[in-house]
């Protein structure tokens, strides 16, 4: 079952007396139920904006959301959803398990269900032993903590989470991760929005790349990443010169000790890379293709579409 439905999702700011920004331009996409889902895209491609507008804090220009079968107007269903957002704004003067049973009584929980839910969210982040310190105190990283366990005070169906490791240790990135693997067994539907590709790539079933207000990607991360035309090749030896005359054909991405990586097109471009090496005298011992990285991904695929945007 589809969780989030976008339509065709168009967003359009004024900027002064008559500029307008595109914010968004047609967003369609699909998130199931039971799955990490990963939005990702650099600076200014919209994709705080189409968060917001599916939690309907922001109302598109043109098309349509629906969220658990229902429109994201409907009120009903705030009450199945959970979000942290990019920078918590806990209130400084309450301790973190004050600030826990504020959000539980904004979720409408009763006193006894807000106390053993604070209680077990607390134990799982790692912030039981800092609830009775007050929310001023703690550093980024306790803060963010403490913004995953009130985004699950309601035990929400779906949830929203905005750079939820952002300032968290290494130890703390994983204690994180393992807490919503575990929401995912539990079936629970997680929105993630970060720009942490390698926490991107561990947890999330599936991703959608924005830029420019639109979704440029999207798809299981076995999708994007199988089929990424770079190959390892491994020859005797391999000089800059050599490197030089294959620029044409590869996009060297490393040469190390007769061995280098590189983006080839097409098996074509690459049995002429091939024909290149042993004309100039090289020994090829291997070549073995590799697995694109998402960040490898990512950072080719913007390049390519900021390329043909301007005509290149």
């Amino acid at each position: 079952m589809a969780v989030i439905e976008c339509t065709d999702v168009k967003k359009t700011y004024r900027t002064g007396l008559r500029g307008r920004v595109n914010a968004l331009n047609g967003v369609d996409l699909e998130v199931k139920e039971g799955e990490i889902f990963g939005l990702l895209g650099p600076n200014g491609a919209g994709k705080t904006t189409l968060v917001k507008i599916i939690l309907n804090l922001v109302h598109p220009t043109g098309g349509s959301v629906r969220l658990l079968g229902s429109d994201v107007g409907d009120h009903r269903i705030r009450t199945k959803i959970g979000y942290l957002p990019e920078n918590p704004n806990l209130p400084p003067y309450l301790k973190g398990g004050q600030a826990m049973e504020l959000f539980g009584s904004l979720s409408g929980l009763d006193p006894a269900t807000i106390k053993e839910r604070s209680a077990e969210l607390l134990k799982e982040v790692k912030m039981d032993q800092w609830a009775d310190k007050k929310t001023s105190s703690y550093s980024k990283g306790m803060v963010q903590r403490l913004g995953l366990a009130q985004s699950l005070i309601n035990d929400p169906d779906v949830l929203f989470l905005d750079e939820p490791t952002d300032g968290v240790d290494p130890i703390g990135r994983r204690e994180i991760r393992e807490v919503l693997k575990g929401l995912k067994k539990k079936g629970k539907t997680i929105f993630l929005n970060s720009h942490l590709l390698s926490e991107t790539e561990m947890l999330c079933d599936h991703v959608a790349i924005m830029e420019k207000g639109k979704v440029v990607a999207a798809g299981s991360l076995d999708e994007l990443t199988k089929t990424s035309n770079y190959y390892k090749i491994k020859c005797d030896k391999i000089d800059d010169e050599t490197l030089e005359k294959l620029k044409p054909l590869a996009s060297v991405k490393y040469s190390i000790n007769g061995v280098f990586e590189a983006k080839i097109d097409s098996v074509t471009k690459l049995n002429e890379v091939i024909d290149m090496l042993r004309s100039g005298g090289q020994l090829i011992e291997s070549v073995t293709p590799v697995r694109q990285s998402l960040e490898s991904y990512f950072v080719d695929l913007i390049k390519d579409v900021r390329g043909e945007e301007n005509g290149k």
